[in-house]
């Protein structure tokens, strides 16, 4: 298309089609947008793009009539605008179809792809390649604080990009990422996941190894070392694959770690020979893990390993990651994106080792697809009571799951205190807010896990923490002390 279309995207609120109407913005095409429900990180960022957006969804958000409309791929029949789409045939997509279209094609694609660690992994590559001097082109399903967006369209010849396997629109049930062609690409872990759309394990192998059927010999894949799915999902690249972890056939292999309460360090071994030592401010070994894939990758386009490190040492980290929204009194209050057990416990691990001693709340709002579902509801269970404090909201639109395939609350908290921890179940967020806050203590650590707006819980917990320890009859010693 030419610059100066008019282009409607629908559910524009999700993280990559936020960015996407940003990078279609800077292309020079009019953008708007509409959504159901607006929430940070991305409605601020859109706001500060000077995107408009409309809700909620109504066929006069169409007015003018765009050239073409790009529809979500949380959008179905029914959707008031895309039935007004289909009705007057105005022109349509999918997001992968337009950023293969307009801003993949003629570029090096570098994909990170995997079921866990894709969005921060995706930051780190960029920012190495951004700060050796590559100017690439990237889109990230989060808000990189280093760069402060979600994408960048640089001079250079690179696109990294997050490949996510979620399928890519109502009219298209592949996943996203078959779309965009990689030239190599990252492929950090394999799990069932998105319960929604794959049937089991199975199907999910099937997606990453049509992704892995499209990088070309000439390429390169950088996977994990561990774990069967991930295995057979690489058994039959035709590229070199390269392989790190911790493990002593690890072509790149992490050793040295140490996991302290401000700092991360750890050495890479290349072959088996001392390649590198690196350090940065993140927590958690699955960070480590993410840096040596994008160490690991950098280092094949070539970049050298200096400008990794330097790059690394500089990194800050992602929006919604591990992130500390408030401090009170001495409570801690953190926001990280929960999506799947797997994720829960490397989250409620890396604060184990970031703030030690301290007492760890776990407050859920099962809202990913796969949370909402009981297909993994004892994992979940087990991640949980990695917490020494476990309160569980309602199921996020609980009534669109099928209730033998919805995830048991009264189940799941008698499952952690199986596991000897104490678990509440809180069905709204004033409910929890009122309930915990008074028990909370200086020292405490509270991870609020859920990949949604979660009722405004981010500013509800810290404004009612500051209540209690303003008012007369509880000061703030007095929240110290229970």
């Amino acid at each position: 298309m030419s610059p100066g279309k008019r282009v409607h995207l629908i559910g524009i609120c999700g993280t990559a089609m936020a960015s996407l109407a940003g990078m279609l913005k800077q292309r020079g095409f009019h953008v708007t947008g509409s959504d159901a429900a607006a929430y940070p990180p991305m409605s601020d960022f859109l706001g500060s793009l000077g995107i408009p957006v409309s809700q909620p969804f109504t066929e006069k958000n169409l007015t003018p009539r765009p050239d073409l409309v790009v529809v979500g791929n949380a959008i179905s029949r029914g959707n008031a605008e895309l039935e007004h789409v289909l009705d007057e045939r105005i022109p349509f997509c999918s997001l992968p179809q337009i950023l293969h279209d307009e801003f993949l094609r003629g570029k090096e694609v570098l994909a990170v792809a995997g079921t866990h660690g894709k969005t921060t992994t995706t930051s780190m590559l960029a920012w190495i390649f951004q700060y050796a001097g590559m100017q690439p082109s990237f889109l990230i399903g989060g808000i990189a604080e280093n760069f402060g967006s979600s994408f960048q369209l640089g001079s250079g010849k690179h696109f990294i990009i997050e490949a996510d396997e979620y399928d890519t629109a109502f009219f298209d049930k592949g996943p996203k990422f078959l779309h965009y062609f990689p030239d190599a690409m990252i492929l950090t872990s394999v799990e069932f996941d998105h319960a929604d759309i794959y049937k089991d394990l199975e199907a999910v192998e099937t997606a990453f190894k049509r992704l892995v059927n499209l990088v070309p010999r000439r390429g390169r894949i950088v996977a994990f070392d561990e774990g069967d799915s991930v295995e057979r999902s690489i058994s039959r690249a035709l590229c070199p694959v390269e392989r790190y972890g911790a493990t002593q056939n690890s072509t790149w292999r992490m050793t040295n770690l140490r996991l302290e309460p401000a700092r991360t360090s750890w050495s890479v071994l290349h072959n088996g020979e001392h390649w590198a030592d690196f350090e940065f401010s993140l927590g958690g070994e699955y960070n480590v893990l993410n840096a040596t894939a994008a160490a690991a990758l950098a280092a094949g386009c070539g970049i050298w390993k200096d400008k990794i490190s330097t790059a690394l040492k500089t990194f800050k980290s992602v929006k919604r990651r591990l992130e500390v929204r408030a401090e009170v009194n001495g409570i801690t209050i953190i926001d990280d994106f929960a999506h799947h057990p797997t994720a829960i416990a490397g989250t409620l691990t890396a604060l184990r080792s970031r703030y030690p001693g301290a007492r760890i709340w776990a407050i859920l709002e099962p809202r990913s697809n796969t949370l909402r579902r009981n297909v993994l509801q004892n994992d979940l269970a087990k991640s949980l009571a990695m917490a020494d404090e476990v309160v569980v909201a309602n199921v996020f639109k609980s009534d669109a799951i099928p209730e033998a395939e919805r995830l048991d609350l009264g189940s799941l908290a008698a499952q952690i205190q199986g596991h000897g921890r104490r678990a509440r179940i809180v069905p709204e967020v004033d409910g929890i807010v009122q309930l915990i806050a008074p028990e909370m203590r200086r020292g405490d650590v509270v991870a609020i896990l859920s990949n949604g707006g979660f009722g405004g819980i981010y500013e509800k917990l810290p404004q009612r923490l500051r209540m209690l320890a303003g008012s007369a009859t509880n000061p703030a010693g007095a929240i110290a002390k229970v």
